[in-house]
């Protein structure tokens, strides 16, 4: 049996011949909407420089909640009861209380052990405020004990279980970090201030809350230039500022709001002054446990994974239209807000919507247990069939921005929730569909949520689906980019081509989605498709493909790409290092350490991720792929004996380990680890095979004669499950079975000697 492998993440690289036509219109937007960071460095000023000449939007943003965001713990800030109150969960009693004009908790800290914790800052302002507790390393970790504003008491934002102090998620542990988790959007000009050899912060900000300067960057030059006489004003390029807030595009004033109002992972501190959203960060695709297959809310996602898919987004709609951009409240109230674009005589009307207006008479619908479901009126309301919410930390209830139409028809398909249910809980989802039915009529517009099920599934049968979907510009991008994402769990031709054309797309999702999963192992192919990206003119894009090309010897590059290869790669290791407080840029860094031969960083790397959070398993799979080749076979294997006992069903890390403990001549354990994989993946004939060759070993021959026509049925050309079925029969003295076997080895394979060889021998017996 040959030695076993974890699959890492795999790079490609890219010979540079043209610069893509895609950087050339990048650069065209860019100076046509003189979108570029300024040539004169610009300071932060502060709100309070912005009220003399712009009183009424000062006055707005004064009371709204990206005011309110972040403040000192005083009097007026602070929400929650600090009178002695007392808060308990599972048998930890908590009190909140007041000490020389400062604010404390008396609660359980690091390892659960009871203490005084004093409380600086408040964090949030409604439906609920959450406290911040300074700690050494320059660490702000916020309490899990939330006050609920609107009921006026203390809960926990973890209710269903008791969290354990080693968890990630424990209050004083990396998943509740302010200056890591929260702190970026919750303050303006925020310098998180990371040092990763010390692990420490200096976090700094200019304004403690989310300021004028936070959407329309630094100040100075326009404060300087607002205050010179009307008559010696310059005619400067948007009168100083720095971000350009008018005059935008949808896409343009979206990502404006994008860098906080997502779930992304940040590539550095916001530089306020960027064109493409992907300059910054990188978004949260469709994956499954952040969203429905459909592409609905279903983890804490915020609004612009969600509102990039809606019409209204392709319709050019936007952020304003809906919401006052400095209050923040919305521009008007309840069908009104939807009425200003769709017409009130055809919408809010009962022939639309089928449902009873507030005001008309009727009973609300109740459940058996006499709760009442909803109210009359509820169905005539825009939002509550169109934007379906769901309630994060507890209390806080956010629609989904998707905008969708209600589609109990994939919910019947497809097991995703839908908005008719959702009131009419004591209804099943064919009712639903016979009612939406009858009222609308049969739907038949597909839907690309059926084709992301079936990629999650990876059944064979979404291949043609999922790479139409990846290369068809009028689907959304970030639903594009989620099918390239799963067809690289493919082993198709089909898929692997669609890979590589996405790297030329227009759209800097798709190509990075592209380089991410590209699976061409040949290095010179490698080279030529990823060379071109590191001069791709968005950042995420082209430090990913840097990344890509750590798998390949520098060697092979001409000495131009060699240099821009290791400016980018040095731009990659940066953008990690910035959120090396996460376990994932450690993974991340393990990655490519190892790839570059620098055992002992990747090893380093992935002990950090590890110890930043127990449960991320990824990196314990790596840092076990490291180990088996430096040999220290024990280790690894009690790396993914780890794995497998929070994550069972991770059926590759069942495979890789059943592999590892057949190299240890462990091949009962073994086996029992082979088997679960191949029922885990039934379309992976590799695993079948290597499952057969270690029945032979156990003595299970009938089994093993089994498993390895399982696996010859799946893929009937492969050399290697011919010769494994041949000789198997062949070491039995089946020599009526093994000959049509070999007959078609021969056959597949005529240039391969061992085919006639056998076939010799068998006819000699």
């Amino acid at each position: 049996m040959t030695g076993w492998k974890i699959t890492g993440i795999i790079a490609t690289l890219i010979i540079i011949a043209l610069i893509p036509i895609y950087a050339l219109k990048t650069q065209q937007v860019r100076e046509q909407t003189g979108e570029r960071a300024p040539e004169v460095t610009a300071e932060f000023t502060g709100s309070d420089s912005c009220k003399d000449c712009h009183r009424q939007e000062y006055d707005k943003w004064k009371t709204s909640h990206h005011r309110m965001a972040m403040a000192a713990a005083t009097d007026e800030s602070v929400l929650g009861d600090f009178d002695n109150a007392e808060f308990s969960y599972f048998g930890v009693k908590s009190r909140f209380y007041r000490k020389d004009g400062r604010f404390f908790v008396h609660t359980a800290g690091p390892d659960g052990k009871m203490g005084e914790f004093e409380i600086t800052h408040t964090f949030g302002w409604y439906p609920l405020q959450q406290y911040l507790v300074p700690f050494p390393g320059g660490r702000m970790q916020c309490l899990q004990i939330a006050w609920d504003v609107k009921k006026k008491t203390w809960y926990h934002l973890s209710p269903e279980k008791p969290v354990d102090p080693s968890d990630w998620l424990y209050w004083t542990n990396s998943a509740q970090n302010w200056n890591g988790m929260c702190a970026e959007c919750h303050s303006t000009n925020l310098i998180k201030g990371y040092d990763v050899s010390a692990d420490t912060y200096h976090t700094t900000w200019s304004e403690i809350s989310v300021g004028c300067e936070a959407c329309h960057g630094p100040g100075s030059q326009h404060v300087k230039w607002a205050r010179m006489p009307d008559m010696a004003r310059p005619q400067v390029e948007n009168y100083g500022l720095v971000v350009r807030t008018n005059a935008l595009s949808s896409r343009q004033q979206v990502e404006l709001c994008a860098p906080c109002h997502s779930r992304r992972s940040s590539l550095g501190d916001n530089p306020h002054h960027l064109v493409d959203f992907l300059d910054y960060a990188i978004p949260q695709v469709l994956e499954e446990g952040y969203y429905y297959a459909d592409g609905q809310i279903l983890e804490e996602v915020y609004v612009y994974g969600s509102f990039t898919q809606s019409k209204m987004y392709a319709m050019n709609v936007r952020c304003s239209n809906c919401h006052d951009v400095h209050s923040i409240k919305r521009v008007k109230e309840g069908n009104d807000l939807c009425l200003q674009c769709h017409k009130s005589a055809i919408y809010d009307t009962k022939d639309h919507h089928f449902h009873k207006k507030p005001g008309e008479k009727g009973d609300p619908v109740k459940a058996a247990n006499g709760d009442v479901l909803f109210d009359v009126g509820t169905g005539a309301k825009c939002e509550q069939c169109h934007m379906p919410g769901r309630y994060y930390m507890g209390v806080d209830y956010r629609p989904d921005h998707s905008m969708r139409i209600p589609r109990p028809d994939l919910s019947a398909a497809i097991g995703t929730p839908n908005s008719c249910n959702r009131c009419h809980a004591d209804k099943t989802v064919q009712w639903s569909v016979e009612n939406i039915r009858k009222w609308y009529g049969e739907r038949k517009t597909p839907h690309y949520g059926t084709i992301l099920d079936a990629g999650r599934k990876q059944l064979e049968v979404a291949i043609d689906d999922l790479v139409k979907l990846a290369g068809d510009r009028l689907y959304p991008p970030i639903a594009r980019a989620t099918a390239l994402e799963l067809m690289a769990s493919y082993a198709s031709e089909k898929c692997v081509r669609a890979i590589e054309q996405g790297l030329t797309d227009e759209d800097s999702l798709i190509r990075l989605a592209s380089a991410r999963n590209l699976t061409e192992t040949d290095p010179v192919k490698r080279l030529t498709l990823l060379g071109p990206l590191l001069y791709d003119p968005i950042k995420a894009v082209r430090i990913d493909a840097a990344r890509g090309l750590t798998s390949l010897p520098t060697g092979m590059m001409p000495d131009e790409l060699r240099e821009k290869y290791q400016t980018v790669l040095a731009e990659y290791e940066q953008a990690m290092e910035h959120t090396a407080d996460f376990p994932s840029s450690r993974h991340n860094l393990g990655i490519i350490y190892a790839n570059l031969g620098q055992i002992d960083k990747s090893v380093e790397n992935y002990r950090k991720a590890i110890e930043i959070d127990r449960e991320f398993y990824p990196a314990k799979v790596n840092l076990a792929m490291v180990y088996n080749q430096m040999g220290k076979n024990a280790e690894a294997e009690t790396l993914l004996k780890e794995a497998l006992t929070s994550h069972p069903n991770l059926y590759e890390v069942n495979y890789s380990l059943g592999l590892l403990l057949a190299e240890e001549k462990k091949y009962t354990e073994a086996e029992s680890y082979l088997q679960k994989a191949a029922d885990g993946l039934p379309e992976n004939a590799r695993i079948r095979y290597n499952l057969g060759l270690l029945q032979q070993q156990t003595g299970k021959e009938l089994a093993a004669g089994v498993s390895l026509k399982v696996a010859l049925a799946m893929e009937p050309e492969n050399f290697d499950f011919l010769y494994a079925l041949a000789d198997f029969y062949m070491k039995r003295s089946q020599w009526e079975e093994a000959g049509p076997v070999v007959e078609q080895m021969i056959e597949k394979h005529p240039d391969q000697s061992i085919g006639h060889e056998m076939l010799s021998f068998i006819k000699s017996q």
